[in-house]
């Protein structure tokens, strides 16, 4: 279906509708994240705050073979579907699960959304875009995915504050049903689809991981691990600070991110994946530094913006060199590994952060030092990895 004709549109319907999907999705379980953490100490669970971004990824990174091996045989659209579905019923059960042990569970089951939706919301793309454009499209889809992301958490605090906690779960269901919606009215592009039966359901050791994508993955992992961490740590830090609205941190760095994301792609798509993404390990290294530095509004903030910026540029070029590096009839299977690597860093990075941080205010900067060191191992493994993959062009 992809083509190398870059006059093709690729603002179109179906583009639009897969990224107005994806907004409502990303905003429907980030408006949650700020106050979470407040909520299950409310709960008697205060020393649990590192599982509640960990458990989440888990399931996530968990359910990717699945989700991947079901978007090369089902088809893209009914995947998506799920990631939505799961996010609308997890919103109706957080008030009524309201104990640790219930919160804790259904932060496993709403990780099941995240490990849906992406991986086929990618191979989508992929589909309807033509090749020499995939950088382009995935940092305009992730302009929008970001975007959820930014007034999420912002929209998720203040209607807490507002109203309630519930309200505000039932809010998240809310957004996931507009998505499903949207999901509903959108044309399938796999061809010689198969009809769901449970024996697709058995993974072997082959679907798990794409190894043509590794490089990647590696990459992706090292550079989520400060995700991890800054999700599980900021909320409690921008408190601590001054900041009344734990969810501008989430707000100002995904703004930042959503404006580069206008560019990055098309820098990518013209200058390489690995030159773009080098750059964007780089500011992400010195975001992390400045986030921990910033014991200020502004430096937070300043921190906030920096981050915005390395991960607006590192994503699009990482999506797009996974895509680059995989077999057209594995595209799932290769985001899977990706998101895979992605959901194992923000796991790994949330359970250290709770188990370094323990409620012990003046550690957070120190251990956001100690993941910037972590993004420095990714940039070095990049920097490693283009200079010998120049040296085997430059062989042939």
């Amino acid at each position: 279906m992809n083509n190398s004709n870059t006059s093709d549109p690729i603002y179109n319907l179906p583009f639009a509708l897969l990224c107005l999907s994806s907004l409502l999705f990303s905003a429907s379980f980030n408006m949650l994240i700020p106050d979470l953490p407040a909520y299950l100490s409310g709960l008697g669970g205060a020393e649990y705050k590192g599982l509640i971004i960990a458990l989440f990824t888990l399931t996530a990174g968990i359910s990717r073979p699945f989700s991947g091996k079901l978007t090369d045989t089902i088809g893209r659209v009914p995947v998506m579907a799920v990631g939505s579905i799961v996010c609308f019923v997890c919103g109706f059960l957080y008030p009524i699960l309201g104990t640790v042990s219930g919160f804790l569970f259904l932060r496993l089951v709403h990780g099941f959304s995240t490990g849906f939706k992406p991986t086929a919301t990618s191979a989508y793309v992929a589909d309807i875009i033509p090749r020499d454009r995939w950088g382009e499209a995935l940092g305009i889809h992730g302009l929008c995915f970001s975007t959820g992301m930014a007034i999420g958490p912002a929209i998720g605090s203040f209607i807490s504050g507002l109203y309630s906690i519930n309200v505000l779960f039932y809010s998240s269901s809310a957004l996931a049903l507009l998505s499903i919606i949207i999901l509903m009215n959108m044309k399938e592009t796999l061809k010689n689809r198969q009809k769901f039966s449970f024996a697709i359901l058995k993974i072997s050791r082959k679907d798990i991981i794409d190894v043509r994508v590794l490089p990647a993955a590696i990459v992706t992992l090292l550079s989520y691990v400060g995700y991890g961490v800054i999700l599980t740590l900021i909320p409690d830090w921008s408190g601590y600070i001054g900041l009344a609205n734990k969810g501008i941190f989430f707000m100002v760095f995904t703004i930042s991110s959503l404006l580069i994301r206008f560019v990055a792609g098309k820098v990518s798509d013209k200058y390489g994946r690995l030159n773009v993404a080098i750059y964007g390990l780089t500011i992400l290294c010195a975001s992390l530094v400045i986030t921990g530095y910033g014991t200020s509004e502004t430096g937070l903030l300043t921190g906030a913006v920096v981050y915005g910026i390395g991960t607006g540029i590192l994503s699009p070029a990482l999506n797009a060199w996974t895509i680059d590096l995989s077999h057209p009839q594995h595209r799932g299977k290769a985001m899977a590994t990706m998101y895979i690597a992605l959901e194992a860093g923000i796991g790994l990075g949330a359970l250290f952060a709770g188990w370094a941080y323990q409620d012990v205010i003046y550690m957070i900067p120190s251990i956001l030092y100690c993941t910037a060191a972590v993004a420095l191992m990714a940039l070095v493994f990049m920097v490693v990895w283009k200079r010998r993959s120049d040296g085997l062009q430059k062989s042939l």
